[in-house]
């Protein structure tokens, strides 16, 4: 399908072309800009309702600053669309996160214009600040560095990590902050709160008005601009109740908040700003989704709504004659749920994504005792320690590539006091067409060398049920349970639950000469693999070893000296995970035998389908087939 940009944007392949527009013709563009967002993105699905928000500001942004030598981050990356278009990728944007295509996400290595690359929350001011301080540092005094981060991403730790230096450093530097109320998921947390306060306060935002009518009305600056900002810092900090303004007790200058849909008073905000030097915060107000009357009404579902009617709206729902399985998603969703109704020391937490690990479901039924933290994944970690402390058992939910930022507080506060934290690993192994920054390939390898954590993996979803329900009875310590995103494979899985023995694997399959070891989701490539060759009169073993630690050495014993060829899969890299643990399996025992490992190799992987992933490392089904074959 090819979608035809407007009039304007037809002419506009860089912000130089951006640039020869006149002030007026700016909402036109806005509106031919995200009418082609929503075009494209419908039959190729992305990141919808972020992207629609930020049109203006983008736009703003790029008719204004010099870039690429003015450095634009953009935090996270969900918002990006917009950018990518004006800046040389229009006429390829229709392979966003397409095999080979570009990026759903900013990335240096793809455009100039691509100051940092993005994918996680809330590093969009550490980097900004970084450049700043690195332009000063070279005499570059009048390039601009500007982070755009959303109010979500403005929860995190490491955001306000960056703020509280930017305060002391003096650096040239602008954090825009776009206030749309939710991330993903609604926004929760004292900040929320605080920002909401700020934009619903009456004296307040009559001030602002009176500001902003001064500096959006065309006024000569000179010496008023630096009355106007000493204005500016004394009023709001008798504001809100006479509580000092956040971010000027962190030494920023705070504008706002303002109209971020209006493209054109931004970029007189922004030709203002650019001449205010220091740390300076504009605090803009903009709509999740806007333009699109179902992603403003649901800004979560929208979020990356899969394809949609570009009219209507309407998410389009593929027709199946065949019941499917459910997502691995849904059935964590409703266990817990069963768990909790059986034990109450069972509590949920998630950092952020309740509705993507579907814990949603508890927080409806037992509000009091399942937890959103905000995007904040190495307090989700360390909050759980402090429940377990007390005799709880958390069920901590995180994304698999989200917990690489949590590694110290799994490793300090968890796994080295023995606390029963339950690490429910969402989206483990190849994730598709997110790409490098959210792939969950690196979680086996790490947590395989912390002391005193099991770590499994289930085949399907009667596994996964089973696991949880283990992982919460007896005195065992922290549990670590990862498993894929999407659907398992089996359409009938709400069994009673069976305790596992932990350690113990299971043979799926004997075989005759070759045998496939595998944890997780992945062993049903090895089944379908073996099925293949079975028609081919070869006869395989298949192995699930279920967990990674401790290894079910007893049945490793008798699988090392049954079969002549041993190989390992695992949707994970293979450095470092099951293929090592069984090559030092057969070192320290002796074992004399070839085991060739199966998984993602020593690099990157970019973004496409998991079968095309896969096929690429060499790990799909036809690849197994090809190489038992060969063997």
């Amino acid at each position: 399908m090819v979608v035809e940009p407007g009039k304007l944007l037809s002419s506009i392949d860089y912000p130089s072309d951006l640039k020869k527009l006149d002030e007026n013709q700016l909402p036109q563009l806005c509106n031919e800009l995200r009418r082609f967002v929503i075009d494209v993105i419908s039959y190729n699905p992305g990141h919808l309702s972020a992207s629609l928000g930020t049109v203006e500001l983008a736009t703003a942004l790029h008719y204004v600053f010099n870039t690429p030598y003015d450095k634009l981050i953009w935090d996270v990356g969900h918002q990006a669309y917009p950018h990518k278009i004006l800046t040389g990728r229009k006429n390829i944007f229709y392979t966003n996160r397409m095999y080979q295509g570009i990026s759903g996400f900013p990335r240096m290595s793809e455009s100039e214009y691509d100051s940092f690359g993005v994918g996680h929350s809330s590093t969009s001011i550490s980097a900004a600040l970084g450049m700043a301080v690195a332009s000063a540092l070279k005499k570059e005094n009048d390039r601009q560095h500007i982070a755009i981060i959303g109010d979500g991403s403005m929860t995190a730790g490491m955001a306000f990590e960056a703020l509280n230096h930017a305060g002391v450093a003096k650096s040239n530097l602008l954090v825009i902050l776009n206030d749309n109320g939710i991330a993903i998921d609604k926004n929760v947390g004292a900040l929320s709160e605080y920002l909401t306060k700020i934009t619903t306060s009456e004296s307040y935002n009559r001030f602002k008005d009176k500001v902003w009518r001064f500096m959006g009305g065309g006024s000569p600056y000179g010496r008023n601009s630096r009355a106007l900002v000493r204005q500016i810092g004394n009023a709001l900090k008798t504001t809100l109740l006479r509580k000092s303004n956040l971010f000027e007790s962190l030494n920023f200058r705070y504008f706002g908040p303002v109209d971020g849909h209006d493209v054109i008073n931004l970029t007189r905000i922004f030709k203002d700003m650019k001449n205010i030097p220091g740390p300076k915060l504009l605090h803009i107000i903009t709509t999740k989704g806007k333009g699109l009357e179902k992603a403003e009404k649901d800004p979560t579902t929208y979020h990356a709504p899969g394809t949609f009617d570009r009219k209507t709206g309407e998410i389009i729902k593929l027709e199946c004659t065949h019941k499917l399985a459910p997502k691995y998603q849904t059935v964590f969703g409703k266990t817990i749920i069963e768990l909790a109704e059986m034990n109450e020391k069972i509590i949920g937490v998630t950092p952020a994504m309740p509705s993507g690990c579907s814990l949603n479901l508890m927080m409806e039924k037992m509000p009091d005792r399942a937890f959103d933290v905000g995007i904040a994944e190495q307090h989700a970690v360390t909050f759980s320690a402090g429940m377990a402390a007390q005799g709880m058992i958390p069920f901590c939910n995180i994304y698999s590539s989200f917990m690489q930022r949590a590694y110290d507080q799994v490793i300090h506060d968890v796994a080295l006091q023995k606390l029963k934290v339950i690490f429910c690993l969402d989206r483990g192994g190849l994730v598709g067409e997110d790409g490098a920054t959210h792939h969950g390939v690196f979680d086996l390898a790490f947590f395989r060398c912390i002391p005193d954590l099991i770590i499994c993996s289930p085949l399907n979803e009667e596994e996964l049920r089973n696991m949880m329900f283990t992982a919460q009875l007896g005195k065992n310590g922290s549990f670590v349970i990862r498993y894929p995103r999407g659907r398992g494979v089996m359409p009938e899985w709400k069994t009673p639950f069976s305790e596992l023995n932990i350690g113990e694997g299971r043979m799926l399959k004997e075989g005759d000469q070759t045998v496939i070891i595998s944890i997780g989701h992945i062993g049903n490539s090895a089944l379908k693999a073996a099925e293949i060759l079975a028609e081919k009169n070869i006869n395989i073993g298949i192995c699930d070893i279920r967990f990674l630690k401790p290894l079910d050495t007893k049945l490793l014993h008798t699988t090392f000296n049954k079969y002549s060829n041993i190989i390992s899969l695992e949707d994970g890299v293979i450095n470092g995970g099951l293929g090592s643990a069984l090559m030092e399996f057969a070192s320290e025992n002796q074992y004399n035998k070839k085991i060739i490992r199966l998984g993602v190799p020593d690099r990157f992987v970019e973004h496409g389908t998991i079968n095309e992933l896969q096929t690429e490392c060499n790990f799909d089904v036809n690849s197994i087939v090809n190489l038992i074959l060969n063997l």
